[in-house]
């Protein structure tokens, strides 16, 4: 590719040739590749902005794959990993072996890793600028045991900064991309940055999730629409993407992710759950076709 990024004059490195590699870079590809080719798929989620449940869609997401197959689930949201509070492992410890970290075992078919098991404690704050991200990132991937798995799922943070960018670029034989929104105008502004970014970055996007789509009233079972209907629809028909979920916004779902506990297993039939065992199933269609 030889396009530059509309957002700077090039500096970025973004849509540029790869530059001939010294002995350190290749070797550091080398290992990379090495730990990964054991990962059948790989996927990341990724959002245009904030608040929107992307980390939410990432867990749930993850947790109904591992229902049936092997799964890793990265968080590398370097200044807000959630993924441990939401799985309730917060201030657990991590194994080493061999000079490798082992991911936390959560269930038969999960393993997690993220940052939040490395701070002294959950109001620890990371302060990094992006060089440090990206050696972080880096040794989450080489660094760490993740074994034979069928799917590693990757929790970037929002936007399209440090984090998501260091993950396109180097996992390079990754699946996709999984792009999280609600329907609020607000967030669909962001999520074309985020298409442009995929499209940048020459990286495939799996479609996308509208989540929060309605209220489910916990009293009567109605739905209740919190935003204007049809634009995440009109949205992704303009860029040719798929809708690959709904997902509804249910009043139980905050509560069960404050305590730890992934509505797909907490609360199976929830229309909630529903959608996300849906999601996994249509992942798994697209990818093993």
């Amino acid at each position: 590719m030889s396009e530059r990024c509309e957002g700077c004059s090039g500096e970025c490195g973004v849509g540029e040739r790869r530059p001939e590699e010294n002995e350190q870079q290749r070797e550091m590809r080398r290992r990379i590749m090495e730990r990964l080719r054991n990962i059948r798929h790989k996927v990341v989620v990724l959002s245009g902005k904030g608040g929107v449940g992307k980390s939410t869609v990432a867990v749930n997401l993850a947790v109904a794959l591992a229902k049936k197959h092997r799964v890793g689930l990265m968080d590398v949201d370097i200044h807000g990993p959630n993924v441990p509070k939401m799985l309730g492992i917060e201030g657990q410890t991590l194994g080493v072996e061999k000079e490798s970290i082992i991911p936390f075992g959560w269930g038969d078919n999960l393993k997690v890793m993220s940052i939040a098991f490395l701070l002294q404690g959950r109001d620890s704050a990371v302060i990094w600028r992006g060089p440090l991200k990206m050696i972080a990132i880096r040794q989450f991937i080489t660094d760490v045991e993740w074994g034979k798995l069928d799917w590693l799922v990757i929790d970037a943070p929002p936007g399209t900064g440090d984090e998501p960018l260091s993950v396109l670029q180097l996992i390079e034989d990754l699946d996709g991309c999984i792009i999280v929104t609600t329907p609020q105008e607000v967030a669909l502004l962001d999520v074309a940055k985020c298409v442009t970014f995929c499209e940048k970055v020459g990286r495939r996007i799996l479609g996308l999730v509208e989540n929060m789509t309605h209220l489910v009233c916990p009293h009567c079972g109605k739905k209740v629409e919190l935003y204007p209907s049809g634009g995440v629809e009109g949205f992704a028909k303009q860029r040719e993407l798929e809708v690959l979920a709904r997902v509804p916004f249910e009043p139980q779902i905050a509560r069960l992710s404050d305590e730890g506990k992934p509505v797909v297993v907490a609360a199976p039939e929830s229309d909630t759950a529903k959608a996300f065992l849906a999601l996994a199933d249509k992942v798994c269609s697209l990818l093993e076709d």
